[in-house]
């Protein structure tokens, strides 16, 4: 059978309630065809590992986004020949997995920084002073009142010191810079300023408002004015203030990047003449609500812009990272120059404007569960205190306790995707009164999958149960598959090991599964979940982009 005919034959089973037989294990082949790419961006894109998509192009040039998938708030920071980043994590813990690069281009993770879970993490600031290593971070560990927390570590590979809360009330978004007074501050959204003691770990000054950011036209369709993300460098005797304002979701158009100067951290400041530097202007953009940027110079000594962005038609995936050239103009001041970011850019060169050898780009996802990867891939969402009690590696497997009665208060288990297109497979091994599954998983009120139990196979959609979805069937070990076309899931179960597969009876559309629909700035992530009294074991791990 041509594969073609293949796909045909997969497509034109019904979906029933039950599941149907198929002859064999449908890989990629049998999905479902995958409609016309939304943007060029998807058609010139490279395949790196496990097929999935990678910003390096292999000739001198490169395709945004340079991390897809959830990587939120970019904070980088340069650090002689090499550059590190990372990204708010929100509910994932272990936390704020610092990546690794030298040519901007190709990222590697380096490893996660923070054990300690503090509630929702938002936009962080990494930095380096007189050779420490300090992260900035907004947190609300009670889900109340936010604060201003710093881990710092003498190595950038950790370990890394526990929280130290330096009791900024009602704050978020820091951004750290050394004054001309020789002083450390911290900026924060609003705009606003608080100095910091000599070792970054304490304040020595009261919060006071720092800059008036600049106003766009009030016609112009936002979400609301936030001013936020104040990210700050000194260049050529000036300091420059890099704000996001307009909102960070809602209409594609609201998110922008605005930029200040003054040659004092205490202002004044004055208003770039060419806001907004960045901003989504149309829905035919391939990136909708591109903001909070951060200018960095590049191995050759140019500059670069990196930020956020939504991928046209895919909220789910989250923010993504971008990386646009800038340049400083005559006046002092600069401008973004990316143009249309669907198609290839040139590369950053190095010193001697030869091209940089490529480092590590990303890391497999496929885990056959031998060694620990939490925080690196795998995290909890929004786990207690003594949410890792629950984990036993029982090589080859990953033993999980159960927890809650279903995927709404389980705690499940999530690792990130970044493909619009994927296939991810396990095996499942219950033991007692267990109950464990395959999911996607956004947050405890929006998410879909399917379950197991010892006597019957659940189906979710919707964040609930679906009863009249309820198969009764004998399970203590079964191998489930969930294959994403963009935006549209099906699932597969084999109870031989992946010899034969069933087709489960219910497809699902989650493309409304988002921040603008749910809230939490999130994304739908892979997710297990573990519920029940009783024990999964999770074996082989496998990852393709389709």
């Amino acid at each position: 059978m041509t594969n073609q005919s293949r796909r045909g034959a997969f497509k034109t089973l019904l979906a029933g309630a039950g599941a149907v037989a198929l002859p064999a294990a449908p890989g990629p082949a049998l999905a479902q065809s995958a409609p016309t790419p939304r943007t060029a961006a998807a058609s010139t894109s490279a395949r790196g590992i496990e097929g999935r998509r990678k910003a390096d192009l292999g000739d001198g040039t490169y395709i945004n986004p340079i991390i897809s998938g959830d990587h939120p708030d970019p904070t980088i920071l340069k650090d002689g020949e090499n550059y590190y980043m990372t990204f708010s994590s929100f509910f994932s813990y272990p936390g704020i997995v610092i990546w690794h690069s030298t040519d901007l281009v190709n990222w590697a993770p380096v490893g996660p920084a923070l054990k300690k879970p503090l509630g929702t993490i938002w936009a962080l600031d990494l930095c380096k002073h007189d050779g420490r290593y300090f992260i900035y971070i907004p947190a609300a560990p009670d889900g109340n009142t936010w604060s201003i927390y710093a881990i710092w570590a003498d190595r950038i590979e950790g370990p890394w010191s526990d929280p130290v809360d330096l009791k900024i009330a009602g704050c978020i978004d820091p951004g750290h810079i050394v004054g001309e007074d020789g002083r450390r501050y911290l900026f924060v959204n609003g705009i606003r300023k608080i100095r910091l003691a000599d070792d970054g770990l304490a304040t020595d000054g009261k919060l006071e408002d720092a800059y008036k950011p600049w106003r766009y036209p009030e016609d112009w369709v936002t979400e609301n004015f936030a001013p936020e993300g104040p990210k700050l460098l000194r260049h050529g005797g000036w300091f420059y203030l890099v704000t996001a304002v307009g909102g960070t979701a809602g209409p594609v158009t609201g998110h922008m990047v605005i930029a200040a100067r003054s040659k004092s951290v205490h202002g004044p400041w004055e208003h770039c003449p060419h806001n907004p530097l960045v901003r989504t202007v149309s829905t035919t953009e391939p990136w909708w609500s591109r903001g909070h940027a951060t200018p960095v110079e590049g191995p050759a000594g140019d500059w670069w812009l990196v930020y956020h962005g939504y991928e046209n038609g895919y909220r789910t995936l989250g923010r993504q990272t971008l990386l646009e050239p800038m340049e400083w103009t005559a006046d002092g001041w600069f401008r973004a120059k990316g143009g249309d970011l669907s198609k290839p850019l040139p590369k950053p060169r190095g010193k001697d404007g030869r091209p940089i050898k490529a480092g590590p780009n990303g890391q497999p996802l496929s885990d056959d569960f031998t060694r620990d990867r939490f925080g690196v891939q795998w995290s909890f969402h929004d786990p207690a205190p003594d949410e890792m009690r629950r984990v036993q590696y029982v090589g080859p497997g990953l033993r999980i306790a159960g927890k809650g009665s279903s995927p709404a208060d389980s705690a499940p288990l999530t690792c990130g995707v970044g493909d619009r297109s994927y296939q991810a497979e396990l095996a499942l091994e219950l033991e007692g009164d267990a109950e464990a599954g395959l999911l996607l998983f956004y947050n405890h009120k929006a998410f879909v999958g399917v379950g197991f139990t010892p006597g019957s196979i659940k189906t979710f959609e919707y964040a609930e149960e679906q009863p009249w979805m309820r198969i009764k069937r004998t399970t203590k070990s079964v191998r489930v598959r969930l294959t994403n076309i963009e935006n549209v899931v099906t699932f597969h179960y084999s109870y031989d090991g992946g010899r034969s597969w069933l087709l489960h009876g219910l497809r699902m559309e989650v493309s409304g599964i988002h921040h603008n629909v749910f809230g939490g700035f999130l994304s739908l992530k892979v997710g297990i979940y573990s519920a029940g009294k009783g024990f999964v074991t999770l074996r082989d791990f496998s990852y393709h982009a389709l």
